[in-house]
């Protein structure tokens, strides 16, 4: 007999060998009929894989985000099979899961998969799904593996990499591929796909190695929920920040400055320093000083704070100056600058912590095909700051950031979240930096934080930085999909590779603890991301232009410049219409460029001294003085 342990610490007794569809019969035929994977002992496996030792269990449905996990990977070798039954000779590479969906990496040949054929290969994955074929793992010999894919070089290179004894192939229908596991219990659980989009993507993300065609798909137990998902992806368009931001003038890119650096144009440049006006003040009162570091940084001063061996081949290539061996990068992050400035003086414990604050620019290489919009670009702009401090104070100040954090989400109308605890990829620790003893404090300063602050918190191992642990703030936006915004580091290896420390009561040096922090995470990522949220229609104190004056005639030209003057003096900001165009047109113009407030006027209003407000959505609210609508602004637009 073995013994099972359930999440909620039940422990059941069976015969060893028992499977989890089994374990989920045991407790209920409704439970049985909804699983369709497990994880055992923290892996993932099939409903049908033997337990033959004291196990953890977790059972999944389609509500669980693995099971989903398992659902579409399992999609995936069916999307596989419909194409090879129309495209033989195309060589198959890898499927996964993703955050939505699955896709498929194919390599055509010298035929082409476009659009028009989308709906033939969905009929045909709907009807071999419906044959309810299992999927069957079982492991098979390198030899025979290598056999097998002869003729395809992409899974040789994959087989070669892999362990005789740790390859497995998964078998359902008349359709066989590698894969290491985890799939549902038969095809017939599919009940609805779509392709989404196909496109260029290169073997292993190198541009050097040959193009591939990714296929995207999205599959549901329910025709239901595919409906109601391309309902929201329609809206998801309508929200794309990359057209919003054109259409409201926010920002543009162009190919003679260069792929993934944006121009801010003025309506955005004017958001993006209301935002930092808004985080800056908030600093200003948390204690923060704020710095300003170079565009450029020594090579040297990367490779002593890890990045170098890191990161160096993602970054632009060193700029070589006439003097022989000197190199400068352009910089890709703002901590080890930060260090450098700690440096500059000699601290005392009393002067800690030392919070140092910087809207610092950053640039790093991505790959053309990865970059999208403002969500993955060459330079941005973080909200950084890196706080240096005694590890007495280490806890109280990560909980006061963790209050910044919340503080910036509820003013910008990010409620639905949950914080991520990223730690250390257990069994690969060769990818950190720093010692056991460190890595444990830093983990334990930030899980008890979180619970401190009542949190709701997921742990991911793996996902820490190569120095420190960190608490990621994961946010779902109004369609339903989760952003990394917020992150707060635990650091205790940058203070030591820099040689940081400060002079303790009993006058002996020690080192400071080093916490790196972002509330935003990035302007860029930030603004495309609250662009889609709210699709253009800002809180009122962040919109660019709050106002726009619609004179009826140029008659009012300069009554209407008089009352732009009195608003912007009470730094209220806007533009004056004076186009000649009838007024009903431009109020339609100002309803589509999502401006806050319409003021128009005229002869009655220059003469008692008034404006005729409408309000976008709402309409009309009449004739206000001048200092009425003042208060009435002041008051709707309080953060």
């Amino acid at each position: 007999m073995i013994k099972i342990t359930l999440p909620d610490s039940t422990v059941k007794e069976f015969e060893a060998g028992v499977t989890p569809l089994e374990v989920a019969k045991s407790i209920s035929e409704g439970l049985a009929r909804n699983t369709i994977s497990a994880v055992v002992n923290n892996q993932q496996v099939e409903t049908t894989t033997p337990i033959t030792t004291d196990s953890t269990v977790q059972l999944l449905t389609w509500n669980d985000d693995l099971g989903k996990k398992a659902f579409w990977h399992s999609s995936a070798h069916l999307l596989a099979q419909a194409i090879l039954e129309f495209y033989p000779d195309a060589k198959l590479t890898i499927g996964p899961a993703i955050e939505s969906g699955f896709y498929y990496d194919v390599d055509f040949g010298d035929e082409s998969l476009s659009e028009k054929d989308f709906e033939k290969i969905e009929k045909k994955v709907l009807e071999n799904a419906k044959k309810g074929s299992t999927f069957s793992l079982y492991p098979v010999s390198k030899e025979e593996a290598l056999k097998t894919y002869a003729d395809n070089p992409y899974k040789v290179e994959l087989i070669s990499n892999l362990n005789d004894g740790e390859i497995t192939f998964v078998t359902h229908d008349n359709f066989t591929d590698l894969c290491r596991g985890g799939h549902i219990p038969n095809t017939g659980i599919v009940k609805a796909m779509k392709i989404l989009n196909a496109a260029g993507a290169y073997w292993r993300g190198n541009e050097k190695n040959p193009q591939l065609t990714r296929v995207y798909g999205i599959s549901f137990p329910k025709q239901k929920e595919l409906t109601e998902y391309l309902e929201r992806l329609e809206e998801a368009k309508r929200r794309d920040h990359r057209k919003l931001g054109k259409e409201l003038g926010i920002f543009a890119f162009s190919e003679k400055v260069g792929a993934g650096l944006p121009l801010w144009l003025p309506k955005g440049t004017a958001l993006r320093r209301k935002l930092e006006n808004f985080l800056s003040a908030a600093q200003k009162k948390g204690g923060y000083e704020f710095v300003m570091s170079p565009h450029i940084g020594s090579k040297e001063l990367y490779v002593t704070s890890g990045h170098w061996d890191k990161y160096g081949a993602d970054s632009f290539q060193p700029i070589r100056t006439p003097n022989e061996g000197e190199e400068f990068m352009l910089k890709p992050m703002n901590c080890p600058h930060h260090c450098e400035i700690y440096k500059t003086s000699q601290w005392s414990y009393r002067d800690l912590p030392k919070r140092y604050a910087e809207f610092g620019t950053v640039y790093r290489y991505e790959q053309s095909g990865e970059l999208h919009g403002l969500t993955r670009v060459r330079g941005f702009t973080q909200d950084d700051a890196h706080l240096f401090c005694t590890p007495d104070q280490l806890l109280g100040e990560f909980e006061a950031v963790i209050d910044l954090v919340l503080y910036v989400f509820r003013s910008l109308g990010f409620e639905d979240f949950v914080t991520q605890v990223s730690l250390r990829d257990p069994e690969n620790r060769e990818k950190y930096i720093g010692s056991d003893e460190n890595w444990e404090k830093a983990e334990n300063a930030i899980i008890t934080a979180a619970e401190n602050k009542g949190l709701r918190t997921v742990i991911e191992y793996g996902e820490a930085a190569f120095y420190g642990p960190k608490l990621d703030f994961m946010v779902k936006d109004a369609l339903g999909r989760r952003w990394q915004l917020g992150t707060i580091q635990v650091d205790y290896n940058l203070p030591e590779r820099f040689d940081l420390h400060y002079i303790g009561s009993d006058n002996e040096k020690y080192r400071p603890v080093m916490i790196h922090r972002a509330p935003f995470g990035s302007m860029e990522r930030f603004i495309a991301i609250l662009l889609e949220n709210t699709a253009g229609d800002f809180p009122l104190w962040l919109s660019p232009d709050q106002f726009i004056i619609l004179p009826i005639s140029e008659k009012y030209a300069d009554y209407a410049k008089k009352v732009s003057d009195l608003l912007e003096n009470h730094d209220i900001s806007g533009q004056i219409d004076n186009r000649n165009e009838k007024t009903g047109k431009k109020i339609r113009d100002a309803e589509l460029n999502k401006i806050p407030f319409m003021l128009v006027v005229g002869e009655n209003e220059e003469k008692d001294g008034t404006i005729s407000v409408r309000r976008r959505g709402e309409g009309d609210l009449g004739a206000m003085s001048l200092e009425d609508f003042v208060s009435y602004f002041k008051k709707e637009s309080a953060i």
